[in-house]
């Protein structure tokens, strides 16, 4: 492929509900541009994007993919992102390499949720937006059903371009509004047809189309006010300059499956879409912290952004970028602005699919990826050391599920810890941690889809079967009571003994631990033993009484004691010290303690009586709701961490995928009755206490 300047770059991001057929217009871009030699189905696991073994299994993207085709003069970085909400870390990846995002509808469904996030992602982002309407060959399909359901969600920038008609009777005809031409398809041919006669629908939008161009220039709108008709050159310009201020969405229509209209819409984004040029200029900050401007120049220090990675086993690690400014090669001279150390490009390549093509060198605005570049990341600015700067890295979902993993076989744990931070590596929407206290593996995602998939990489990967449980709640114990217990340890072997004995007031207080105190008198315990009396207390409060679960908010004094001249020893205290702990805390009221964490649930109108009676029957304690944007309320609750392992399930089948939740850690309190008999009972059967 070509080396093409960045005012001819064009890069488009594929985003859409699952099942609108995104992949499927991708393949169809690119079989009509020539990049690929047939037109690839899903059903068959031959497209070009679709190329991972589990996408190819579900037949659904699972994961970002770039794709480049040339059409007419220009080059297109196609860049296809999933649709399901549990891979959303893909279309984040996706949009922060683009300037337009195209959002694939579906003919027959219409506006669906993943619309709504499309379009609101691509707001948040200021990309430029464009829409097609797919699989108008589909009898039950309705263009115009859809299209104003467009209108009406996302309002009057929503500006026709392409339309369905039909022409003396005969279908898969199309309108563009753009040079006010009729076309035909018939199978693989596309022919010009004369114009249909003039019928009020198509009037209707024909003067929505000239009334939007009209707002983007004086000069247009006066001359549109005046009855002038505009010219194909000026409807195309005005629409252009209308779509890159964000001020038009261009609407487009036809059937990825047949190619049908596709044509039309490679030349409408070569007509209207902005390219790098346009809208690639960056801010980024200098190691001061000030700004820098980087512009679309080749001929300027290089700066890239790193915006996915590829880890797999096989492969190798493979780092797809983005270049902002300069260019770069196998012979540039890197920094990683993260690390600061200097990163060696090899090669660069230019990926379609999974295939790779070497190139001799990576310009301002277009994509590429470089291999083995093992101390880079995704978010990572990779930058020349003579002009260093951090640009924006890919701002990712917080996962939202987390499950306990396990191997099926025991011993490969490390075999399971290692194939997840791999995995980890390529899709940071995967957390990973060891919790020391549960002695537990927890893996946390975006969705139970998620998780699976990364339950069959680790099969299919890194060769290691995994099951997934629900993890262990991380509770506490503490006491309500203050106690004075005797702790004596003596024991006569041959030789010396051992002999310790203390006297300890246990009492609660306000700590996440153990406070050690002594208040001896008359060296009835020598100074030396204080140490060894805390290390025991310390030891101990790892298990509780009630379900071995640490102990925080403990006070222990030591007051009294007795100590032998010759028998006594530091081991022998610490003995003491822990048959007084034994003793004294049955004594002392202990009681269960249970996490409680804070919940700030996004939740559309309609559905914010259903998440409060959620979060009542779950035990949560609602403190109160205002007003989100854009039709939601916010809610504010506290809730037990116990009740929340399935509440992103609850959240997403409720909200049909438009709420979002934060939940993070508050503190702890005590656990109602019934609540701790349960995990008491639960402990004994593991044999964590007696």
């Amino acid at each position: 492929m070509k080396q093409y300047n960045a005012k001819n770059v064009l890069n488009i991001a594929l985003a859409g509900h699952s099942g609108a057929g995104k992949t499927s217009l991708a393949e169809s871009m690119l079989f009509l541009a020539g990049a690929s030699d047939r037109l690839g189905k899903i059903s068959e696991g031959n497209t070009i994007c679709d190329f991972d073994a589990e996408e190819i299994r579900r037949q659904t993207s699972v994961m970002t993919a770039v794709a480049p085709l040339e059409w007419k003069n220009k080059k297109i970085n196609l860049i296809d992102t999933p649709g399901l909400f549990d891979f959303e870390g893909g279309v984040c990846e996706g949009m922060r390499a683009a300037e337009t995002v195209l959002i694939t509808v579906s003919g027959k469904a219409g506006v669906a949720v993943g619309t709504e996030k499309a379009v609101k992602a691509a707001d948040k982002q200021g990309l430029a937006k464009v829409f097609f309407v797919n699989g108008l060959c589909d009898e039950s399909a309705r263009f115009y059903r859809v299209f104003e359901n467009l209108k009406a969600s996302f309002g009057p920038s929503v500006c026709p371009v392409v339309v369905p008609f039909i022409v003396d009777g005969q279908a898969n005809c199309y309108i563009n509004l753009l040079d006010y031409k009729a076309y035909s398809y018939d199978g693989g041919k596309v022919s010009e047809v004369p114009m249909p006669d003039m019928g009020d629908r198509l009037e209707g939008l024909r003067t929505a189309i000239y009334e939007a161009v009209a707002e983007t220039d004086d000069e247009l709108f006066e001359k549109y006010f005046s009855g002038e008709p505009f010219t194909p050159e000026e409807v195309i310009v005005g629409v252009s300059k209308g779509v890159k201020s964000g001020a038009i969405s261009p609407v487009f229509c036809g059937d990825a499956q047949t190619t049908y209209g596709v044509d039309q819409l490679l030349n409408g984004l070569n007509w209207l879409a902005p390219s790098a040029a346009d809208k690639g200029e960056e801010l980024g900050t200098d190691p001061d912290g000030n700004p820098v401007e980087l512009s679309m120049n080749e001929d300027a220090a290089p700066a890239a952004i790193v915006f996915k990675t590829v880890a797999d086993p096989y492969v190798g690690k493979l780092s797809y970028f983005k270049v902002v400014s300069g260019k770069i090669s196998s012979d540039t001279q890197l920094i990683n602005m993260r690390t600061g150390n200097p990163e060696r490009i090899g090669k660069v390549l230019i990926m379609r699919g999974k295939k790779q093509e070497d190139a001799s060198y990576i310009g301002a605005g277009d994509i590429g990826a470089a291999p083995k570049l093992q101390g880079t990341n995704t978010g990572d600015t990779l930058c020349s050391p003579v002009r260093k700067v951090t640009l924006e890295g890919v701002n990712y979902p917080n996962p939202s599920l987390s499950m306990a993993i396990f191997p099926k076989n025991k011993g490969e744990e490390d075999k399971v810890a290692q194939g997840v931070m791999r995995l980890a590596e390529e899709d940071p929407t995967i957390r990973f941690e060891t919790n020391n206290e549960t002695h537990e593996m927890i893996v946390s995602g975006l969705g139970e889809q998620h998780l699976d998939v990364v339950v069959s990489k680790l099969k299919s990967k890194f060769g290691v079967d995994v099951v997934l449980q629900q993890p262990r709640v991380p509770y506490r114990e503490t006491i309500r009571k203050k106690v004075q217990v005797q702790g004596r340890h003596k024991k006569q072997t041959g030789g010396h003994g051992q002999y310790g004995d203390v006297w300890i007031e246990f009492e609660p207080c306000d700590s996440d631990s153990l406070e050690f105190g002594e208040r001896v008198v008359g060296g009835a315990v020598p100074k030396g033993f204080f140490p060894a009396v805390e290390k025991g207390l310390r030891e101990c409060i790892a298990k509780g009484p009630l379900a071995g679960y640490p102990v925080v908010g403990l006070r222990a004094t030591l007051y009294d004691g007795s100590y032998h001249p010759v028998d006594s020893s530091e081991m022998a205290f610490k003995m003491a010290a822990a048959i007084a702990y034994k003793n004294g805390m049955p004594q002392a009221g202990p009681v269960l303690l249970e996490p409680f964490g804070s919940l700030k649930a996004t939740v559309p109108d309609a559905n914010m009586g259903d998440v409060l009676g959620e979060v009542n029957k779950r035990r949560g304690r609602v403190l109160g709701m205002e007003p989100g944007e854009q039709g939601t309320q916010v809610i504010e609750a506290e809730v037990p961490m116990a009740e929340m392992s399935d509440f992103s399930t609850f959240i997403r089948q409720t909200t049909q995928g438009r709420g979002s939740y934060e939940f993070n850690f508050a503190r702890y309190e005590e656990a109602p009755a019934p609540v701790a008999q349960k995990v008491i009972a639960e402990a004994k059967e593991r044999g964590d206490v007696e």
